[in-house]
């Protein structure tokens, strides 16, 4: 089996990138282990403080991005990081050309109760001449993004990312912590009978976004003409790694609870790396108004709405709020 070192160097991927990415793996399998062992290392349940999001941590959550951030800080080529636990980037070395963001452990709520959790990461070039300290030097569209992806902490370890040429995923092999390829060129088919979306919140939703949900829930007496499965499992890499597999659409729209954001997810470290994933594999990624990566960021912490999955269904979604 090819290994991730192996596969990055037969595809000429661009050295510094190459180096990031492998050198990010070893961090992320430290967290790997953590999360296997869980209550047997003591890292589960809460840290009892909050980060930038106003969200209580998790003690899982501050390790993976102290594991991340001290990674990264050795990485030459890396001149600056974001992360979504922290207010503020941080620059790294003064000779690297590349920014990093990251969502340390999405999905963390699901980490006592033994469900699937994982790490998003995005790459940018920095600006030159600019200072990675300076938020403005990482609010670039996600068209701009060198390469993106996320590791999935499941029953295996899966990495799954691309740098532009497609979208492939490694699995982990725990005798030798290598990472080793399992698909290539991964595909999202055009039509799905899935959804995901968390139906609590459907009362907040706004009118095209009840109207659609409402429709698929009709079945093939619906005027969509066909019976769609629900799933939901409240980790964005759980979901998004299911499309990749099987097909399906995500969402997670804007609602009415506060006006003042336009979603709940963030652009810079779940919007963007994970547009660029579904869209090299063939699908779509939209807020309902605009494709994710043509959104311009204008802070690091924004949010957004999404939309993301098989390209067909999203298109019939969008169409909703046209």
């Amino acid at each position: 089996m090819q290994s991730l070192a192996s596969f990055l160097d037969e595809k000429n991927t661009q050295s510094s990138i190459s180096h990031i990415i492998q050198e990010l793996m070893t961090a992320c399998v430290e967290i790997s282990s953590q999360v296997q062992r869980g209550a047997l290392c003591g890292v589960l349940g809460s840290a009892e403080q909050e980060n930038v999001q106003g969200e209580t941590q998790k003690l899982l959550d501050v390790i993976s991005n102290d594991v991340i951030k001290d990674k990264l800080a050795t990485i030459p080529e890396v001149k600056g990081l974001a992360s979504e636990e922290e207010p503020l980037p941080v620059a790294c070395n003064e000779g690297g050309d590349y920014l990093v963001l990251f969502d340390p452990l999405d999905g963390s709520s699901n980490i006592d109760v033994n469900v699937t959790v994982g790490t998003i990461f995005s790459i940018l070039k920095c600006p030159e001449g600019s200072d990675a300290a300076e938020e403005a030097c990482y609010l670039q569209d996600g068209n701009q993004q060198v390469a993106a992806g996320y590791v999935l902490y499941g029953p295996s370890t899966l990495l799954v990312f691309t740098t532009g040429e497609g979208v492939h995923s490694f699995s982990l092999n725990p005798e030798n912590n290598e990472f080793v390829l399992v698909r290539e060129n991964i595909q999202i088919p055009q039509d799905t009978k899935e959804f995901a979306i968390n139906m609590s919140n459907q009362r907040f939703w706004l009118p095209p976004m009840q109207n659609y949900v409402n429709d698929l829930l009709q079945g093939e007496e619906g005027p969509l003409g066909k019976r769609y499965n629900m799933r939901w499992i409240a980790s964005m890499v759980a979901e998004i790694h299911r499309i990749l597999t099987r097909g399906g659409i995500f969402m997670y729209p804007y609602d009415e609870r506060e006006p003042s954001k336009p979603g709940k997810l963030r652009l810079m470290y779940e919007g963007n790396p994970m547009s660029m994933l579904v869209e090299q594999a063939g699908g779509k990624a939209s807020t309902s108004t605009q494709d994710i990566m043509n959104v311009e960021p204008t802070a690091i912490h924004q949010r957004v709405s999404v939309i993301m999955g098989s390209a067909n269904e999203v298109d019939n979604a969008v169409s909703y709020h046209k």
